[in-house]
């Protein structure tokens, strides 16, 4: 799934070619997916200008002219890039074609995201963006230390936890985790506070490094230019079971925390 670095991408990306640029019209749509039915989203799109691409979470937002904002969701295989005209492919989910001749497209393989247009005023009320946590890189590690230190929670399971900070998802929480030297599965409780903060330091520093890096190409992920990205070359733990740590030559093991596979250095982050 597309986590905060990602997400970021690609609307960087979408930001700095799609400002200003007006939806002329919808050449393609499969909807069986997508949260708004195809008599409501389709014919508000056309005419509308995009002012500013931006993310909040793992959602991504292209704000129009007259207040509108429609919001994708990308979950496991979305993608959402912009280019050149091109027929429909199989996965194509929705294409608008854009009053300069270019396309904008939103794939999705596997069929869990979605796109959904809010009127203006609307988003903010939206109970998925009222209920999401502070953003990592907007936060200082002082306050996202406090909003876990008292909990008895796992470590892992709470960088999961979309409330309490949003963004993060299995890549980022594995890899911020090991350059902490913490294990996953430890109780936020049972971790020193200054700990604490130079976890959430890490993990701003780890986003930082792949936001800079395109992203985390793993299976699906393309920016918006349809390009990879680099990030899955600089991972320390995640994805590596069975290599060896590349601190101090430990075999990397895996643990389930919150019902996700977590990967860890026995060595570098005792229990």
């Amino acid at each position: 799934m597309p986590e905060l670095p990602e997400v970021e991408v690609i609307a960087r990306g979408l930001h700095s070619t799609l400002s200003g640029r007006m939806v002329d019209m919808i050449v393609h749509a499969d909807l069986t997916r997508l949260s708004d039915p195809a008599d409501t989203l389709l014919p508000a799109l056309p005419g509308k200008t995009i002012q500013r691409v931006y993310r909040r979470a793992k959602i991504l937002l292209m704000e129009m002219a007259d207040g509108h904002t429609l919001a994708f969701h990308l979950k496991m295989t979305g993608r959402v890039v912009h280019g050149a005209m091109r027929s429909p492919e199989k996965h194509d989910r929705l294409m608008m074609s854009l009053d300069d001749g270019s396309l904008l497209s939103f794939s999705d393989m596997r069929r869990f995201g979605y796109v959904r247009l809010f009127g203006p005023g609307q988003l903010k009320e939206w109970d998925f963006l009222k209920k999401a946590g502070p953003e990592p890189l907007e936060t200082s590690p002082e306050i996202l230390a406090k909003r876990v230190a008292d909990r008895k929670g796992r470590i892992k399971a709470l960088l999961l936890d979309q409330q309490i900070v949003s963004g993060v998802g299995n890549i980022y929480a594995d890899e911020s985790l090991f350059r902490a030297g913490i294990h996953p599965a430890t109780r936020a409780c049972d971790v020193d506070y200054d700990l604490l903060v130079e976890l959430f330091s890490q993990l701003q520093k780890v986003l930082q490094q792949a936001i800079a890096e395109n992203g985390s190409s793993i299976r699906n992920y393309v920016n918006a230019d349809g390009d990879a990205g680099a990030f899955q070359n600089s991972f320390f733990v995640y994805g590596r079971k069975g290599e060896l740590c590349r601190r101090c030559d430990s075999c990397l093991n895996v643990a389930k925390v919150a019902g996700r596979t977590s990967t860890f250095c026995p060595k570098c982050q005792p229990i």
